[in-house]
């Protein structure tokens, strides 16, 4: 990997781990939100989760050019979509759950 400051970024962004990730990847919830492919099929954000899970478990050094092109994806919308935090309860929102497809529950300790 080129830029040590991206792996740091995304462990910092995502704050969930593969476990908790995979499970939240199998609920309705997570299925109904995020833009749709233009296959219509899976949304953008869940695939990105399957691809969060797939950097989780692999080796620093073994992370290809690819994996830290995602990585910098995931940064970046993560720090997008936090700034637009709605008021009030986010527990049962759409945004907090699309957050929870990349990566990121804001609601974690």
């Amino acid at each position: 990997m080129a830029e040590t400051d991206t792996y740091a970024e995304f462990k910092e962004a995502v704050n969930m781990t593969a476990s908790e990730l995979e499970k939240w990847l199998e609920t309705d919830e997570s299925k109904d939100v995020g833009q749709k492919s233009s296959s219509g099929g899976e949304s953008v954000g869940h695939d990105s989760g399957r691809k969060i899970i797939k950097i989780l478990g692999t080796k620093k050094g073994d992370l290809t050019e690819a994996d830290e092109a995602h990585m910098r994806k995931v940064v970046g919308y993560v720090h997008r979509h936090l700034a637009q935090r709605p008021k009030g309860d986010v527990e049962d929102t759409k945004w907090r759950w699309s957050l929870m497809n990349w990566g990121h529950d804001p609601l974690k300790k």
